[in-house]
């Protein structure tokens, strides 16, 4: 372990890290109209900068960290965060939309190692017992992004033109990976106890994967329309947009905190929970959208359990990994992106044939989907030859075989 004031300024690097990489993953939506005129292309074009980089990001990340995994952590972040420093200052003075496109390409390339390496690095630096706790305290940036990073860089955009924002992001990218190499131990991944997982299981594992994508493509589905549902659905003037989803970033910021006081003792409940709140949260908003408050609440509960949701996935991820925390990441962090990409698509469907206020509805059934099967995991995972997730589970087992043995 490192002493513990540089361990708490690598975390924090870290989570900056988190910040500035989603930060600028979302930061063309809020800039889109801009970049739009500025390159002279149609906003569906634009719009292609976020779908390939999700589609990078699902398709690269566990080759990545596959090919990558005897790599030092600390050269491995460094040259990721390079890259993407690099890559963002293209962006900015990208001189048309072909190198932008090339670029931001790049930019998800250096996101999908990311992912898949910065959270068994920061549990490196701390003991085993306070894994959750670290996972919650790195996920911070990644919750404030929405509510800091996007709004300030919208702003800047508006104020002094879409490339100076990329630009900021470039700077503050060449700064954290400076911190990160100057903080960050330059240690064989091997000799990381977080390089492992806790209770190896590939039956939890791959539930966890699949519950992941599905609940991200039911939250996604509601919330990538989620303003026109409050412009036409509740009736919200669209100048209380901003305030609206401020709201729903800072419920995100708050859930982030909440959960990790949770993620170590309770680490199945604290994953599970948040997924039953966003159900939740999109029933309310289905049922009582048209009513402001409701909607407001409804929103704040949404952003609350999707960030304690994806701290406590990451959590579980270290937990359950079958083999390398690295590449189960990138499995986790493709999973995401998959849910993310489905559950927009899903969302237009419904759109053009059942109405905007049917979003909520279909993300709910859609999400309570992953609630069943992880309240199902004793059963489906149950007599499996994986390493268990309790204590009691190896009886279990041993009970089973044993009787199977009797019987022939």
């Amino acid at each position: 372990m490192l002493e513990h004031r540089r361990a708490n300024l690598a975390l924090a690097a870290l989570a900056v890290s988190t910040f500035t990489f989603v930060t600028t993953e979302i930061l063309p939506v809020g800039l889109l109209t801009l970049m739009a005129d500025d390159l002279h292309r149609s906003r569906s074009e634009v719009g292609l900068l976020m779908t390939g980089y999700a589609v990078v990001v699902v398709l690269m990340s566990f080759p990545l960290a596959r090919l990558t995994q005897r790599i030092p952590k600390r050269l491995l972040l460094g040259t990721t965060l390079g890259v993407f420093s690099a890559a963002t200052l293209v962006s900015a003075i990208a001189p048309g939309y072909e190198v932008l496109l090339v670029a931001r390409l790049i930019v998800g390339l250096s996101q999908a190692l990311f992912w898949s390496i910065v959270a068994s690095t920061a549990t490196s630096l701390f003991p085993p017992s306070q894994r959750g706790r670290t996972v919650a305290r790195m996920s911070i940036g990644a919750a404030l992004a929405p509510v800091l990073g996007v709004p300030l860089g919208t702003w800047l955009g508006q104020q002094a033109g879409w490339r100076v924002a990329f630009l900021v992001m470039a700077v503050v990218g060449v700064a954290t990976c400076a911190v990160v190499v100057a903080l960050v131990p330059s240690a064989a991944p091997e000799a990381d106890s977080a390089s492992r997982g806790v209770n190896p299981s590939r039956r939890h594992y791959v539930l966890l994967v699949l519950c992941t994508a599905i609940v991200v493509t039911g939250a996604l589905t509601a919330q990538t329309y989620v303003t026109p549902f409050l412009l036409d659905v509740t009736g919200f003037a669209a100048a209380t947009l901003g305030p609206l989803l401020l709201v729903t970033g800072s419920a995100g910021f708050l859930g982030t905190l909440v959960v990790g006081r949770f993620l170590d003792r309770y680490p199945w409940l604290a994953l599970v929970v948040p997924m039953a709140l966003i159900c939740l949260a999109l029933v309310v908003l289905y049922a009582l959208g048209t009513m402001k408050v409701a909607a407001i609440v409804a929103l704040a509960l949404n952003g609350f359990a999707y960030s304690a949701m994806a701290a406590a996935v990451q959590n579980r991820i270290l937990l359950v990994a079958p083999g390398s925390t690295d590449l189960a990441s990138a499995g986790g962090s493709s999973a995401f992106n998959v849910g993310i990409a489905t559950g927009s698509f899903v969302g237009g469907v419904i759109i053009d044939h059942a109405g905007v206020r049917s979003v909520a509805l279909a993300g709910a059934l859609i999400a309570v989907v992953a609630v069943a099967l992880l309240l199902a995991e004793p059963q489906l995972t149950r007599n499996r030859r994986d390493s268990p997730e309790t204590p009691a589970a190896p009886q279990a087992e041993g009970v089973t075989l044993n009787w199977q043995r009797a019987a022939a």
